[in-house]
Order: C-alpha cells, then sequence, then structure tokens
C-alpha cells in the first residue's frame, strides 16, 4: 500500500490581519494570503499547478489561479463540511504531490464572517433532511447543537464549566503573547466567564468562536524538493478524514453513541500509518469553534480514555509547560475563527520554532478540524 507518511511538506504560510470587519473582499483577502504564502515559500506564482479549498469557500480556483498568476493547474478540489475541511485541503495536495498530479500545491480558506450574514439565517433554503429532525425543536444554530453533547458529556461523566473555562483560559493565554491575534492583550478571567450571557446552555459567551474576516494559506511541495527551500521544511506525516457510520452532523442522532464522532474515525486511521502516538505529540493544534471540542477532542484522538477529556483538562494541562500544550496561536477562540486554518499555520509555526508561544523543542504537531462534523487531521513532524 502506498504511503503519504512524509513524502510532501509545507514550506511556506501567509495570512492577512484578523478583524472584526476588513474592507477587502474575501477574493482580495485570499489573493493577498496566498502571496504571501509563496513569498515565505520563496515560490513564483507561476509555478503553482494546485490548488484545494472548502465547499463553503466563496472564492474559486479560476479566478484565485488568474488573480495570482498561476500556471497551468492539474488539480483541484474543494473539502465539504464547513471547519471539518481544513486539513482535508492539506490531505488532498499531498496526495495530487505525491503521485505526481502537481507539484506545487495552495491550501486556502477566506471568510468574512464577522462582518458578513450568518449561514442559518437564510430560512428561504430548504431544510437538509437531517435538519428536520433538529431546527424544528430549536437547535438553528451549531452553538446549539453542541450545546446538546456538551450537556451529554457533563451528565454522564461529570464534566463541569470549569473544565470548559480551562479550554477558554489556555486559548486565550496563548492569544494574549500572539500581537496577530483578535484578544491580543485581552486577559480572561474565571469571573469574567462565569457571569458572561448564555449563548445556548450550558455553552457561554466565551465557550463560543469569534468572528473574524481574515485568510490564510500555505503551500505544499515534495519532500524532495522543500530540502532546498526558503523555510525549515514541515513535512506531512499522516493524513486522515472521518465519517463515522450512521452519522449525523453535529448531534449524531443516530449512533448508538453520540459522542463518539468523527474524531474517533479519523484518529483510527492517523495513527495507523504513523510513527508514533498520541503521547509522543508535543504540542497540538485542535479544532475550537466551542469550548466541548476539545474534551471530544482529546478522547477520540486517544490523549485520555472515553469520558477523560473534562478531567484532563485540569491542573494547567493544555498551558504552556502542561502535558499538552494547545492551540499556541490562541485557536478559533481567541486568535480568530477562519473555519479551522489558522492551526494549520500555527502548527508550521511551532516546528519551524517560530512561534509567539513556543513550545521548546517541538518535532511533532496534531491538527485537528471540526469534531461534530466529517473531519480531517494531520500530523506534522519536523525534519
Amino acid at each position: 500500500m502506498a504511503s503519504l507518511k512524509d513524502a510532501t511538506a509545507i514550506v511556506g504560510i501567509g495570512q492577512t490581519p484578523f478583524a472584526k470587519q476588513l474592507r477587502a473582499s474575501e477574493k482580495e483577502l485570499a489573493c493577498r494570503a496566498i502571496v504571501a504564502a509563496l513569498d515565505d515559500a520563496g515560490i513564483a506564482p507561476s509555478e503553482v499547478d494546485a490548488f484545494a479549498s472548502y465547499t463553503m469557500e466563496e472564492t474559486d480556483e479560476v479566478e484565485v489561479a488568474k488573480a495570482v498568476g498561476a500556471g497551468d493547474v492539474t488539480f483541484f478540489s474543494k473539502v465539504g463540511y464547513g471547519g471539518g475541511g481544513s486539513c482535508a485541503t492539506v490531505a488532498h495536495l499531498a496526495s495530487a504531490i505525491a503521485t505526481g498530479q502537481a507539484s506545487v500545491g495552495i491550501a486556502w480558506r477566506s471568510r468574512k464572517r464577522g462582518s458578513g450574514p450568518r449561514p442559518w439565517k437564510n430560512t428561504a433554503v430548504q431544510l437538509p433532511t437531517p435538519a428536520q429532525w433538529t431546527r424544528p425543536f430549536g437547535l438553528l444554530r451549531p452553538a446549539d447543537e453542541i450545546a446538546m453533547l456538551a450537556r451529554r458529556h457533563m451528565h454522564e461523566y461529570g464534566t463541569t464549566r470549569d473544565h470548559l473555562f480551562n479550554v477558554a483560559l489556555a486559548c486565550r493565554n496563548r492569544a494574549n503573547q500572539n500581537p496577530a491575534a483578535m484578544m491580543y492583550e485581552r486577559p480572561l478571567t474565571r469571573d469574567m466567564y462565569m457571569t458572561s450571557r448564555w449563548i445556548s446552555e450550558p455553552l457561554c459567551l466565551f465557550d463560543n468562536c469569534l468572528e473574524t474576516d481574515g485568510a490564510l494559506a500555505c503551500v505544499i511541495v515534495s519532500a524532495e524538493r522543500a530540502r532546498d527551500g526558503r523555510q525549515k521544511p514541515v513535512y506531512v506525516h499522516s493524513v486522515a478524514q472521518g465519517l463515522p457510520a450512521q452519522h449525523h452532523g453535529m448531534v449524531n442522532y443516530w449512533t448508538d453513541d453520540p459522542l463518539s464522532g468523527p474524531a474517533w474515525t479519523a484518529a483510527r486511521h492517523l495513527w495507523k500509518q504513523a510513527d508514533f502516538g498520541p503521547q509522543d505529540v508535543d504540542v497540538a493544534q485542535i479544532y475550537d469553534a466551542f469550548t466541548p471540542l476539545i474534551p471530544l477532542s482529546l478522547e477520540g484522538y486517544g490523549f485520555c480514555d472515553r469520558g477523560e477529556g473534562g478531567a484532563f483538562t485540569e491542573g494547567g494541562a493544555l498551558e504552556s509547560g502542561g502535558r499538552l500544550p494547545i492551540n499556541t496561536g490562541g485557536g478559533g477562540l481567541s486568535e480568530a475563527y477562519v473555519h479551522g486554518f489558522n492551526l494549520i499555520n500555527e502548527g508550521v509555526k511551532q516546528l519551524r520554532g517560530t512561534s509567539t508561544a513556543q513550545v521548546p523543542d517541538a518535532t511533532t504537531c496534531l491538527v485537528t478540524a471540526g469534531e461534530g462534523v466529517p473531519t480531517s487531521a494531520l500530523l506534522l513532524r519536523a525534519p
């Protein structure tokens, strides 16, 4: 069986500023991030021959390729399920490059969520079949659906709001070190968290990700080419996507165990292909649209046993110097929410040794996409 293990590397990353509202269009933001990533890699736009992004991306490869000056494009793909697609964009490009379909790939996400509309407000769109079993009963937003899973975890395993606060605090503390983060120099206290308004009980304001305008991109090439690049290569060691049997997005109603979500499916494939396991991960960038996704992902990816995700957060475990530092740029909760792409770029920074909250001597990093929806994950490795 052919392996993608260490066959490709991320050699360039780029991003725009993050803000609640930016004047530039999503296309302009995308192009800025892509050009910045190519400049970081020292690769001319004319060498780009592959693109990958999200089905929810409003820009497309035709317009982006023209605008940045790409050459003939021989591979392009889009991945569905919102934040579940982030790591899969890199995985698709890695597959294309490793099999000779392309040589220089660009993955990107551009979004104006801070100044744009909320997807669930469009009531004119007919409900997909699964939503007919949730929307009429008040589960209108992703926050409402994840709140159901959070309450189930609390009921079954004793997870508390203090555990969720631990997640929010770890992300905010790292954002306080990151000048690019929207929450830079804006500390979070337990009192602020516990007295903030409900968004969807038991989720309060600080359990929810930011609303952000901004864009990010990364450049993927073969491992052989990466050795002579401008930047220290970050190897794509293992990739996976996960769609469990009988899955029902977010709430996972049709399964016997709603708390065993897509992370569990992705993780089995991810670790099967890897030369190391969860105990060997130096730093993790775990998708954090909502704080409960962190305990669920800690369990799914094997950092603790089932039901122990809440307790795992205790004692500063997720902080710098803890047993698993997470979301070292601030994540979706406190840096920016661009459907998880900032987690990919932050993973690269960690393994280059350039993060604003650098984990000393980090050589391995897990990056995950959205838990609760069909998902994806990457294991990154330093040379």
